[in-house]
């Protein structure tokens, strides 16, 4: 059993984890009664149990929206939790709040919760592209003219919550209680505590993100007995730029990698950004992308045209491989017991050249690609004469 130590609404809280895989859901609604985060789909889809997590890095406050039904409590360790009940003070409600109820942006009302906690979160970090913002909040009823004419009525003089600044603070008092405590079992804080854990559990569970995970526990009911999060290791959690190549740590999750290539891999970033919702995005890795081989990891098309290759790790002793070898069949990767991948490195090419990405699927973003299209055609400048070297790769996804 495990203590693990967040902030819920303002109130520190310190937990024993009966469960490795309880949901933040579950537990928000079944043992602390706070219903306003809903249950719709189980599987990060809908955003009916968006909540706002924070975290700081480098000492300075992230703030993401996160679907609490595939989010597990151990995920949660360190961090700071607002729920729907939790945004408004005890005077007055929140400006999105009211614009709301002013725009009649709101009829049955059960995803209303999951959308304001992602329009305040999208304020806070001074984000107004709306269109992506609410890919992960489904509404059927109001449709989203209303939402969005709300959102913008709220810019308007919207001021920065009192809370937050407060968590902030309560955040920085955890941070530094926790660097006085060991490295807990399930949760390790450096690469080398995670090379002890994998060679004691060469069998056992890698937790990035938990976006696929996470629906082995709420699809398939799957018991996961020896589980470890990895998430919170800052080595793993780096992009570094050295010999015109990207060096990205394996718990890198996809919207920062997506925001950390616009310039460089334009049509890469592009995909990754019709990969999911900004929920989704927010919490899914680049290492678990690849690693679980899921025939829906979209981002291994782009790698392999881009000629990445990952770094892999077995109780301290490296190897790097092409990342099209590492996938042996469906459901087989070339990996052995107890090894993970550790990081990914990408090629950043220099002088002209042509990248194209495609993910042709029946929605704009969280839509499963029909097939993944990838070319990649450069000119070599370094050769006697100009030379071109192409690429292309395709992948299918999955047909109904």
């Amino acid at each position: 059993m495990q203590k693990i130590a967040f902030i819920l609404n303002g109130e520190e809280v310190s937990l024993e984890v009966l469960s490795s895989t309880t949901t933040l859901l579950d537990w928000l609604r079944e043992e602390k009664k706070l219903t306003g985060t809903k249950e719709g789909c189980n599987e990060g889809d809908c955003g009916a149990c968006t909540v706002l997590v924070t975290d700081l890095k480098k000492g300075q406050a992230e703030h993401k929206a996160l679907n609490a039904c595939i989010l597990f409590l151990p995920q949660l360790d360190g961090k700071s939790v607002r729920t729907i009940e939790g945004l408004a003070s005890k005077t007055s409600d929140l400006r999105i709040q009211e614009e709301m109820i002013s725009n009649h942006s709101s009829q049955c009302g059960f995803c209303t919760p999951g959308i304001v906690v992602s329009l305040l979160t999208a304020q806070l970090n001074k984000d107004k592209n709306y269109d992506d913002i609410l890919a992960g909040n489904l509404c059927r009823c109001t449709g989203y003219t209303p939402i969005i004419d709300a959102a913008i009525a709220a810019e308007k003089n919207a001021e920065m919550p009192g809370w937050v600044k407060v968590d902030n603070n309560k955040l920085k008092k955890i941070a530094i209680n926790k660097k006085s405590k060991q490295s807990k079992l399930f949760l390790p804080q450096t690469i080398k505590d995670l090379e002890k854990w994998c060679n004691k559990n060469p069998d056992g569970i890698l937790v990035g993100g938990a976006t696929d995970v996470g629906l082995w526990v709420t699809k398939k009911l799957m018991d996961l007995k020896q589980i470890c999060f990895i998430g919170q290791i800052s080595e793993m959690n780096q992009i570094k730029t050295a010999n015109q190549s990207l060096n990205i740590g394996a718990c890198t999750t996809i919207e920062t990698l997506r925001n950390n290539i616009k310039i460089s891999h334009p049509e890469f970033s592009e995909l990754l950004r019709r990969y999911g919702s900004t929920q989704v995005r927010n919490a899914a890795t680049i290492g678990g992308n690849i690693a679980n081989g899921s025939p829906i990891g979209d981002s291994s098309p782009a790698l392999i045209a881009l000629g990445a290759t990952i770094s892999l790790n077995l109780n301290g002793k490296h190897r790097t491989i092409p990342i099209e070898e590492f996938f042996i069949k469906y459901g087989l990767q070339n990996k052995q017991k107890g090894e993970f991948i550790e990081s990914i490195n990408m090629k950043v090419f220099m002088g002209p050249y042509v990248k194209y990405c495609n993910m042709p699927g029946n929605r704009g973003i969280t839509a499963v690609a029909i097939i993944e299209t990838s070319h990649i055609a450069m000119h070599i400048w370094d050769e006697p004469k100009p030379a071109l070297m192409q690429m292309d790769v395709y992948s299918c996804g999955e047909f109904d």
